[in-house]
This record gives structure tokens, sequence and C-alpha cells, in this order.
């Protein structure tokens, strides 16, 4: 059965990724970007896995309200409902100690991470109830289970605060037709990891390359698994659907330290 999703900050990263595999196994997506010209140019670059569905695009700013409900109903008119809707759009501070960080910097990480995640759910939940059925899926990622690094400050707070608003939806809804899910991709190599480089020392940098190398993985790699299992899981409640789990966490570094098993996620990369 074809689903109809919408994804929003689809226009490259795990977003493109995920709309690709979506699009290739027949089902309809809508993507969003921050302006006109991201979004045609991630709709040009998804046209070649069109699979005999349909595939949209909308300029979204997802911390306006008004923005985010002109995405449902533009997805809602052209697929005659939304079944799906991820939460993904989303930038990281870059690595700094929290002192070093412009306002201007991390007033628009929470913009895009926090009031864009509570926009999404709040229009999906809305629109799901109204039509009957649905699935939100929120990010978790570093700090969700309450850990914290040096240089990590914002991101962590905000994704414990998507992780609280996601679990408080899962309490909320146990009795509604929407279905909440949280979705952990581990480290993935993207844009946003290639700007950490422009703003890190040379030392800093390679510290933090010697972690991605044993334990982040490419965009090709993650997104598979990420839509099956939410294609499995859906009309699940509450589901957290979970790439790097703690056992391979652990394996990779018994690869990396014990069995001096080597892996370069940036082979090509400029960086």
């Amino acid at each position: 059965m074809a689903r109809n999703i919408v994804i929003t900050g689809g226009t490259r990263g795990i977003g493109q990724g995920m709309a690709r595999e979506f699009l290739k196994r027949g089902h309809n997506v809508c993507i969003t970007g921050r302006s006109q010209g991201s979004t045609d140019k991630g709709l040009q670059e998804l046209q070649a896995d069109v699979n005999g569905t349909k595939l949209i695009g909308a300029a979204c700013e997802v911390a306006d309200l008004d923005q985010v409900r002109a995405v449902w109903n533009a997805a809602a008119e052209a697929f005659g409902g939304i079944d799906i809707w991820i939460n993904n759009a989303g930038i990281a501070n870059v690595i700094q100690d929290f002192d070093a960080i412009d306002k201007q910097e991390y007033d628009n990480v929470v913009g895009t991470n926090i009031t864009g995640t509570f926009n999404g759910c709040k229009v999906a939940l809305s629109g799901m109830k109204e039509q009957g059925h649905g699935q939100i899926y929120n990010f978790e990622g570093f700090g969700s289970d309450g850990r914290t690094a040096k240089g990590l400050s914002i991101d962590g707070a905000i994704i414990r605060a998507i992780t609280a608003i996601t679990e408080t939806l899962v309490k909320e809804n146990r009795n509604s037709p929407v279905n909440i899910g949280f979705l952990s991709p581990g480290i993935v190599i993207t844009f946003m990891t290639l700007r950490e480089a422009d703003h890190m020392s040379a030392e800093r940098w390679l510290a933090t390359k010697r972690i991605y190398n044993i334990l982040a993985d490419k965009v090709e790699t993650v997104t598979p698994w990420l839509v099956e299992n939410m294609l499995a899981d859906y009309g699940k409640h509450g589901s957290r659907i979970a790439w790097l789990t703690t056992p391979k966490s652990i394996g990779r570094f018994f690869k990396a330290f014990v069995l001096r098993q080597k892996r370069d996620m940036f082979a090509g990369l400029d960086v």
C-alpha cells in the first residue's frame, strides 16, 4: 500500500535520503526547504527516484506555524491525506564552547529545531486526528539520554527537549488515532558534519574525525534501514527506531581498538 509522506527539511542530508528511499518503494513524498530555490533543487535531485508516485515540495520556514500549516494543506490536497509526518528539519550548532557561540547562532538553531518540531507536531496532530489516522516521528540524537559533551551544549539541550515533548505526546495520544515515534539515526556524515570542520581548530577536528570514523555512517547506509523500519512500524505507538544501538557502538569500538579495523568515512570528501 502506498503511503503519503511529509519530510520537513527533505532537500538534502538524511531528509533527502529518506525521501529517495520512500520514492523508490512507491510512496508519495512531500519535502520542504527553507527557500524556494533549495526546494526546487531538492525536487530536481529526487526526480530520478520517482516510481510512478507523486513528489511535491514546499518552501517552508518551520519556525513559522502558518507556513507549516500550508505544507500540510498542500500535501493533503495533492495526496488525499498524510500517513507519515517526519519532523526532520534541523540545523546543528558548530562544536564550540558555549561562551564562544554567537547569540544569533543559537537563536537560529533553537527556532528551527525546537520550535520547528513543536509546530510540525501541532499541525500533524490536528490534521491526523481530523482524518482519523497517522504517524509522527521526531528525531533523537546525542543528549536524548541525558549525556553531555564539551562543545555540544546547544545540540544536547535541543535534543533533550525534543525527546521530552515526544515522550509526552506518546502519553497524551495513547487513545488517539495518531501514533508517535522516535527516530535515532546515529552519527551520519552530512553537509552539517562538514560545516563543523570550518569552526574547529585542526587538533579538535582531528579528534572529532577519529570518533566519526569509528561510529559514523553515510546517508545511503542509514536511510534505507530507517525507511524500511518506519513502514514496518506503521500503526504502532511509542516505537523507537534506533540505528546506532549501544551494542553496535561497543562492537565498533572493539573492532577499532582490539581488531585494529580502520574505517575512513571522509574518503573523497573535501575536509
